[in-house]
């Protein structure tokens, strides 16, 4: 006896559903309002969700990846990116920081930095990577003060 999987036509009734179906299953799914987005994105976030409740989730060390993943990334705020790129040193410079005994180099590149041979967007990752607690990169390296911050 074949069981029929109901996922393949809940996915593909998505395409034909109305925009108000459409916001009626995202209150189902997701227990909150919909979002004010395109329908597209109503119909991709609902595909992922049907989906990830009938099959389960990610895994937990995709999760914890993807986690590593975006605090390498500078975290999408443009107007911030805007000010960091006004402020960042020429590529080649070297900036140099002693941290409990061990020197640490990190060489700005054109496209963000690099510290022991691995490329990063966010020189904030790279304090993190080496403290193991969140700092401003910018204050941990001596390139900005704290006082300036607030």
């Amino acid at each position: 006896m074949t069981t029929h999987d109901p996922i393949p036509a809940r996915l593909a009734a998505l395409k034909t559903a109305t925009t108000p179906e459409l916001k009626a299953q995202w209150r189902d799914l997701f227990d909150s309002e919909p979002p004010p987005f395109n329908r597209r994105y109503l119909e991709s976030r609902l595909a992922y969700r049907i989906q990830e409740l009938a099959y389960g989730g990610l895994k937990p060390e995709t999760i914890r990846r993807l986690e590593r993943m975006g605090e390498e990334l500078d975290g999408g705020d443009r107007k911030k990116s805007r000010i960091r790129a006004d402020m960042t040193p020429i590529t080649g410079t070297r900036l140099i920081r002693e941290w409990q005994d061990v020197e640490h180099v990190v060489t700005v590149t054109a496209d963000g930095f690099e510290w022991q041979g691995r490329p990063y967007k966010s020189i904030s990752a790279i304090a993190r990577a080496i403290t193991g607690t969140r700092w401003n990169g910018w204050v941990f390296f001596g390139l900005k003060s704290r006082r300036a911050r607030a």
